[in-house]
């Protein structure tokens, strides 16, 4: 089985994008084919500034390496490496009919935002449906907002397919419902949009003051907590076993028990869940002899997986014999 994931690479990751995206795709190297990619072509729709894409990047790179891809046991890249990538999407450019993508949720979203509307935002799902079919991969897990972009994959591969002769293995969309929406320090879903998001990698000093800035209520700390309304407690119950979480409930449930020592608490369950992976990342960023490795062999074993298809493609269409 063929698992697909990629991440766009917006800046600093943070728990939301960890146990939403992240760890799901490091345990997905024990469950298939891993192919994970760092998808910096996507953030060319909106970001503009050539420097800090390119910092983003290699940010992002570094980050998953420390958070558990391990490059021998997946095929792990950087889109813009693979440039056959942008070929394929004008193949399939040609097949997708114009109202399909007028009927994504992500664009009209993106436009409600007042984000400027390019011909490249527009269409996204086309570069995306590129990734996921180059690889023909059988399974790509997504949130819940990425569904359609699945979807539309599977509509362009099925239209193409019916023009040209097979070529494309039709992928599913894998929602996973174990890890619910995940609080940000002011309750709403954790997002950047927001600026409510806790930093993986943040200074420890920072790192503190974001937990300290979780909304509470007003009950005084002898009062007895209903956790199951508590952001503390909903980002709390995420990372601890099930008995250091039910310790925790039960002192809310109490009394005697403030806000500011739940919060304390939380801030050094993250500050030690995430302990190994911080020391991984230093180590991997005193050797950038190493991410230029890393970098070099994951586009080369993209490229020579993804070629193949490519050129099945080219043959299919015309373009070559």
């Amino acid at each position: 089985m063929r698992i697909l994931s990629g991440i766009k690479p917006s800046g600093t990751l943070h728990i939301g994008n960890y146990l939403g995206m992240i760890k799901p795709m490091v345990e997905s190297q024990k469950r298939g084919e891993l192919f994970c990619f760092i998808a910096n072509m996507h953030s060319q729709t909106t970001l503009f500034d050539s420097n800090k894409l390119y910092q983003n990047t290699v940010d992002a790179l570094v980050d998953l390496l420390a958070l558990g891809i391990d490059p021998d046991r997946s095929v792990f890249w950087v889109q813009s490496d693979v440039p056959e990538v942008a070929e394929l999407t004008w193949y399939l450019n040609n097949v997708c009919p114009v109202g399909l993508l007028q009927r994504c949720h992500a664009y009209k979203d993106a436009v409600s935002r007042d984000i400027p509307a390019n011909a490249g935002l527009f269409g996204y799902p086309v570069l995306m449906a590129a990734d996921i079919l180059m690889y023909q991969s059988n399974l790509v897990p997504v949130g819940k907002d990425q569904k359609q972009h699945v979807e539309v994959t599977r509509d362009i591969a099925i239209k193409f397919n019916q023009t040209y002769g097979e070529a494309f293995t039709l992928p599913d969309a894998e929602i996973s419902d174990a890890v619910a929406v995940i609080p940000g320090i002011d309750g709403q879903k954790m997002s950047k949009s927001y600026d409510n998001v806790i930093d993986i990698f943040a200074p420890e000093k920072k790192l503190r003051k974001k937990v300290m800035a979780i909304v509470t209520d007003s009950t005084p700390v002898e009062e007895p907590k209903d956790p199951e309304k508590s952001v503390i407690y909903g980002i709390y119950r995420l990372f601890a076993d099930e008995t250091r979480a039910g310790e925790m409930a039960s002192r809310m449930r109490t009394g005697g028990y403030g806000y500011g020592d739940a919060k304390k608490e939380l801030f050094g369950l993250l500050w030690e869940y995430f302990s190994p992976q911080r020391k991984r990342r230093e180590e991997i960023l005193a050797s950038m002899d190493y991410i230029d490795e890393v970098r070099k062999k994951g586009a080369d074993k993209a490229r020579s997986i993804g070629i193949s298809t490519l050129e099945k493609v080219r043959r299919l269409t015309g373009t070559s014999r």
